[in-house]
């Protein structure tokens, strides 16, 4: 007969206290995608049904695009009899577009549940360095 041995997991490096690491997490969905490159911009477009403009927020870390799309959740008599946990979840999409982006001029629009996002491209500043660097013997 064979024994099997699981591995320990490693003890948690956290300063929280257990109390507060065990939070109830809130169950979230990926929503559906496009990106297009332009010329000047990338174009990400975010399918997020039944979310109004109220709801959406864009944020930014580093080179990564975090879209947070809360859906207004109505509290129905018979909630039960629905089963409508998986239908009222929110949407959270989070993308790793590079550094070659203008986070701080993008530009959000959202009709009938079509989140539009245009990010420019950086500009490459060119001629920066007119002689060259002479080295020191």
């Amino acid at each position: 007969m064979n024994t099997i041995i699981h591995p320990l997991k490693p003890a948690s490096r956290s300063t929280r206290s257990p109390e507060a690491s065990s939070t109830k997490t809130i169950a979230v969905r990926k929503p559906h995608y496009d990106c297009q490159e332009l010329d000047d911009a990338l174009k990400v477009t975010v399918y997020v049904p039944g979310v109004d403009a109220a709801g959406v927020e864009i944020t930014t870390r580093g080179p990564d695009l975090l879209v947070t799309a809360r859906k207004s959740h109505f509290v129905r008599v018979n909630f039960d009899a629905l089963n409508l946990e998986g239908v009222q979840r929110d949407y959270l999409l989070s993308l790793r577009l590079g550094r070659g982006l203008d986070y701080t001029a993008l530009e959000a629009e959202i009709e009938d549940g079509v989140l539009t996002l245009t990010l420019p491209k950086k500009q490459h500043v060119t001629g920066l360095l007119r002689e060259p660097l002479s080295r020191v013997a």
